[in-house]
């Protein structure tokens, strides 16, 4: 947890900008930070964000209000992120913040595919470090969720499927069980409107406690697996352990009742983008030697790239040597911060 104020800081740096830029690309800003800052990297912080600032693009328009009234047909209107961004400042300001997720959770849960999933990401890391801080009242951290949640609505993409197809026990096996799209070429939504059946490994779980538990071996299983398939698509293939990580740390704060569907909606989110970036077979990665969990960090902020950092900090929450592997497998793949 953050106590030098550095990460309210640097959110309030980011949120005079938009959520993406070029049109199409993300901001991964605010969720890098909040990973440098929950991993002890407060003291680079800054120095990070002054690297990646220009990338960034002002805060975009706002069209029209969104209301209690309009906002299912406002849902999903890329044009209208920062009347969305707006409508959840404002009911954040208004009613407790939990309150306002558990709400919003079940209707952005369907869509959770758009922004090539960075929204729901974006709102894990959020509730992460609101829930590290329960009790305080940190102006720039409730922000943080209002603008996660606006782009998830904003970019809200349901995907449709047909018929579930057999499953696995494992997460493992259910993620080695996915069959990989024909075409893998194009972006992300062309990709997803390939996809048209995955296993069924989650369709059985009722019990909020199994769900959990189903949760945290899917994401220990696509961040492991990363070591040995991340060369398919070292950026992409990061959102299959990502994704549904920003799903297992929001479940705390969330009714039980919502988990099964949240495991659900995580499950396709990951089984999605195997199928969509992951290579035909794995291959043997063999770390460049043996490191800590401290030193796999350091490694990855001295890189800086958004996505190794994301993915190192999911990686360090479970810390085995296979999840280590993969942290150093997309430093080794991907291009550095510069």
């Amino acid at each position: 947890m953050d106590t030098s104020g550095t990460l309210d800081e640097a959110l309030e740096r980011l949120h005079g900008s938009g959520p993406e830029r070029l049109g199409r690309l993300t901001n991964h800003a605010p969720m890098a930070v909040e990973s440098l800052a929950a991993r002890g990297q407060s003291r680079s912080v800054h120095r990070w964000l002054d690297l990646y600032a220009p990338k960034l693009e002002e805060f975009p328009s706002r069209v029209e209000p969104v209301t209690d009234a309009n906002w299912a047909e406002a849902l999903g209107d890329s044009r209208r992120v920062a009347d969305w961004i707006g409508y959840f400042e404002a009911g954040i300001a208004e009613r407790p913040w939990r309150e306002v997720l558990a709400q919003w959770w079940p209707r952005l849960l369907p869509g959770m595919y758009g922004g090539s999933t960075h929204p729901v990401i974006r709102v894990g890391h959020a509730v992460r470090t609101l829930l590290s801080t329960e009790g305080e009242t940190a102006a720039p951290r409730l922000a943080e969720l209002a603008h996660g949640l606006g782009y998830w609505a904003a970019t809200h993409h349901p995907v449709a499927l047909g018929p579930a197809l057999p499953g696995a026990g494992t997460a493992a096996a259910a993620l080695d069980a996915v069959p990989l799209i024909a075409a893998q070429d194009g972006g992300f939504p062309t990709r997803l409107a390939r996809v048209s059946a995955l296993p069924a490994w989650t369709y059985e779980v009722t019990e909020p406690a199994d769900a959990q538990a189903r949760l945290t071996e899917l994401v220990r299983a696509a961040t492991h697996r990363y070591a040995t398939h991340g060369h398919g698509e070292e950026t992409m293939l990061v959102h299959a352990a990502t994704a549904p990580n920003a799903v297992l740390r929001t479940l705390p704060a969330l009714p039980h009742e919502l988990w099964p569907e949240s495991l659900r909606a995580a499950w396709t989110a990951s089984a999605a983008v195997t199928a969509m970036y992951a290579p035909p077979t794995g291959v043997t990665y063999t770390p460049p030697g043996t490191f800590t969990p401290e030193e796999v960090a350091e490694r990855a902020l001295a890189h800086g790239d958004e996505h190794v950092i994301k993915l190192t900090d999911t990686a360090l929450d479970f810390g085995d040597e296979q999840a280590l592997a993969a942290a150093l497998r997309a430093i080794e793949l991907s291009e550095p911060l510069s």
